[in-house]
């Protein structure tokens, strides 16, 4: 199995028309994801990459049946509106690759989503996620991943794609990748996804990738005290100085919080084997497996 999406989903690609967009909707409609729509204002009846192209999200999913959305819309061009467009129409899992959302702008959002639609929200400034095999939503790399029993669940997209390599190139192949991104505020946590992952009958460990900045390690480790699946982490940043951000907005140790320390500590006490370096994850996922 896998989770979020599968062979069924069907995506509609907002700012399907821009630069990254159409780049990577040609990268998804190759991998062979469902991408039935596209939306790009006042571009409605031309095609892309093959795909038809509305005005509206609300005349894509009318006209299509779409059920996820993927944005690329840049934050200068309101890519928070454009995620609640998504919701508003009906959409039921919006990805949102777009970096440089500002912090308030993301407040807002989520603030509505909570208490207004049944839309779950993955990123913003995030590369998507993956059910190998089956379908890819952003911009990860569909080659580096493979169909099997590991659950991948990081902030960095980058480490993302590194740790699948490992994981593949060491025939531990994937369930489903999720990056949930780096912003201080996003949509979908750790403490979201992990149980997904719990419930899937196909995943038999879980990879978390964390990073400094935050307290979403921390929390998440206080459910895998509960979980019946082996974890194994890994954080970024360890020689960060304090006060420095590193890479994305929210990888930044403020005061006592967020220190790669806090967080190993809290997740070696939840369990999990935690990797010094990347190259180490394939074993130590061996090892938790019994293989």
């Amino acid at each position: 199995m896998s989770i979020l999406i599968d062979e069924t989903t069907k995506v509609v690609v907002q700012g399907i028309t821009g630069r990254d967009g159409a780049f990577h909707t040609a990268q998804m409609v190759e991998y062979g994801t469902k991408v039935v729509a596209g939306v790009t204002p006042g571009k409605g009846g031309q095609s892309a990459n093959g795909v038809p192209v509305f005005n509206t999200v609300h005349d894509a999913v009318k006209a299509t049946g779409a059920n996820a959305s993927v944005c690329f819309v840049p934050a200068k061009f309101n890519a928070a509106d454009a995620i609640l467009e998504a919701a508003d129409a009906g959409v039921s899992l919006i990805v949102c690759i777009t970096e440089g959302v500002p912090t308030e702008d993301m407040i807002r959002v989520n603030a509505i989503l909570d208490t207004r639609y049944k839309a779950r929200l993955v990123g913003p400034n995030c590369p998507g996620l993956i059910s190998p095999g089956k379908c890819v939503m952003g911009i990860l790399p569909g080659n580096v991943f493979a169909p099997g029993p590991i659950g991948l669940v990081s902030r960095s997209g980058t480490l993302t794609y590194e740790i699948a390599d490992e994981l593949t190139r060491a025939g531990l192949g994937q369930t489903s990748g999720v990056g949930i991104g780096g912003d201080p505020m996003i949509g979908t946590t750790f403490i979201d996804v992990l149980p997904l992952f719990e419930a899937d009958p196909d995943t038999k460990a879980v990879v978390m990738v964390g990073e400094i900045g935050g307290s979403d390690e921390e929390i998440g480790a206080e459910y895998i005290k509960k979980m019946t699946k082996p974890v194994v982490g890994f954080i970024s940043g360890r020689t960060a100085p304090p006060g420095k951000r590193m890479g994305h907005a929210g990888a930044i140790i403020s005061g006592n919080t967020g220190t790669p320390q806090a967080k190993v500590a809290a997740l070696t006490a939840a369990g999990v084997a935690i990797a010094d370096t990347t190259a180490q994850i394939p074993q130590l996922v061996k090892q938790a497996l019994g293989i």
